[in-house]
């Protein structure tokens, strides 16, 4: 390479220019060398490698650009990165309502879940690769049709708004329930089926965090809980994006309002559908949990445990009653033959007292018949003495009670002689005077 020489000469000192009075120089300029100055730069670079590969300005810009787009793509890696359908890139970008904005942008594994770094980023990448300009630069023949659908799909899913309408209707992101006979193939197969379509259903809700299905280990309270969370479930979602577009000239006001009562019905009659899908969702997978039938279980056996123990003490409280019955009867019944034998005994004793009684009277009069009405031996008693004798013997029976009679009789009995009766009886009499019981004159022949 040739070497240029260029001359810098030191500048001029201006004219009437004088160093300070204390102006000291401390040394002098070096002597000057020579060097040699080589071309550096980007744009030196660009003419070095277009020298080099012996290319055109043209064809050294299309290929770094191919390059470029190359390096990020490699940049971004393999998590915005899948495979583009050639259907898509066909599209037509006046139908952007009915194109897949995720899909567009190579975001169909993250859809709702999607950052707004990775929004950025992957339309980074599709804009790099579709660009109407870097296409033409590649020599494609392909029309700026799917760009419009990039740059579509940016605008909706970078406007909070307009991202949260496309969610609402974006049955791409959705997970169908399993079949009734999938869900119950395994214990782990119910809650690894049922799992994510919660998980996904979960988006719409305003209340947050959301519970979740959990498993066999989770608790009655637990599991009470998610099912109340989903049948009370409060969702967020609309259907504006589908709405009929409106007209926008001011000429036909009726027409523009009649859409948007059109509008309006639809989205009242699509939330409408979708809380019966919701809850016809919810009772179906509460028809197949076996927590549900377990805990239904336990607590049918905690109400026949609760019966049983009810039962088994109703039936121990009437079997004490039944006994207490039983053993009150007894007792009565002991009781009544208590007194009925021992009314029976008072009858016998009193009927033994009865004849002890007669038995006694009979052993006084006796006695005094014995003794020949207590006449010495050897005289007879006429009928008067004895009317006299069994008077007097009457009168002392009719003063003295059973214990002095039985008494009495105790005495006379064995006795004849009627000196040893007379006396018996004359000491009696005697008794009963100084008790008062006999007044004088009473008696006729026995104390007399």
């Amino acid at each position: 390479m040739a070497a240029a020489q260029i001359s810098l000469p030191l500048p001029v000192l201006p004219e009437g220019w004088s160093a300070p009075s204390d102006f000291k120089a401390v040394g002098s300029l070096s002597t000057p060398n020579q060097r040699n100055l080589e071309p550096v730069g980007p744009h030196f670079l660009a003419h070095a490698r277009r020298k080099r590969h012996k290319r055109t300005f043209s064809e050294d810009e299309r290929i770094q650009a191919q390059e470029h787009v190359k390096k990020v793509e490699d940049e971004d890696g393999d998590d915005i990165s899948e495979p583009e359908d050639p259907l898509m890139l066909g599209r037509d970008a006046k139908d952007w309502k009915g194109q897949d904005h995720y899909a567009v942008l190579g975001l169909s594994k993250y859809r709702y879940r999607a950052t707004d770094s990775q929004i950025k980023r992957a339309h980074r990448k599709k804009v790099l690769r579709h660009h109407p300009d870097k296409r033409a630069a590649t020599g494609s023949s392909e029309d700026d049709s799917f760009f419009k659908c990039i740059q579509k799909a940016f605008e909706i899913l970078t406007d909070p708004v307009k991202r949260r309408q496309y969610d609402s209707v974006d049955e791409n992101a959705n997970v169908d329930p399993p079949s009734k006979k999938a869900a119950s193939k395994s214990p782990s197969a119910f809650y690894k089926l049922w799992g994510p379509v919660f998980e996904s259903e979960a988006r719409f809700s305003k209340v947050t965090p959301v519970p979740l299905l959990g498993n066999d280990k989770s608790t009655k309270e637990e599991v009470e809980e998610f099912y109340n969370f989903w049948f009370n479930f409060e969702s967020w979602r609309s259907f504006e994006y589908q709405d009929e577009d409106v007209p926008d000239d001011n000429e036909n006001r009726d027409q523009k309002r009649h859409v948007e009562r059109k509008n309006n019905n639809a989205r009242k009659k699509k939330k409408t559908e979708d809380t019966a899908r919701l809850r016809q969702l919810v009772d179906d997978c509460l028809a197949s949990d076996e927590r549900i039938k377990k805990f239904r279980k336990e607590a049918r056996a905690g109400k026949d445990k609760k019966r049983l123990e009810k039962e088994a003490e109703e039936k121990r409280i009437a079997e004490e009653a039944k006994k207490a019955k039983e053993e009150q009867e007894r007792l009565l019944k002991e009781r009544e033959e208590a007194e009925k034998a021992e009314k029976a005994e008072g009858k016998k004793a009193k009927e033994a007292a009865k004849n002890a009684v007669k038995k006694n009277k009979r052993v006084l009069k006796g006695s005094v018949k014995d003794a020949n009405y207590l006449l010495p031996e050897g005289q007879v008693a006429g009928a008067k003495r004895i009317d006299e004798v069994l008077s007097d013997v009457e009168a002392v029976m009719g003063k003295i009670d059973n214990e002095e009679l039985a008494s009495l009789a105790g005495k006379l009995n064995g006795l004849k002689l009627a000196q040893e009766v007379g006396s018996v009886w004359e000491e009696e009499v005697k008794t009963l005077k100084e008790q008062g019981k006999l007044k004088a004159g009473e008696m006729k022949i026995i104390g007399s």
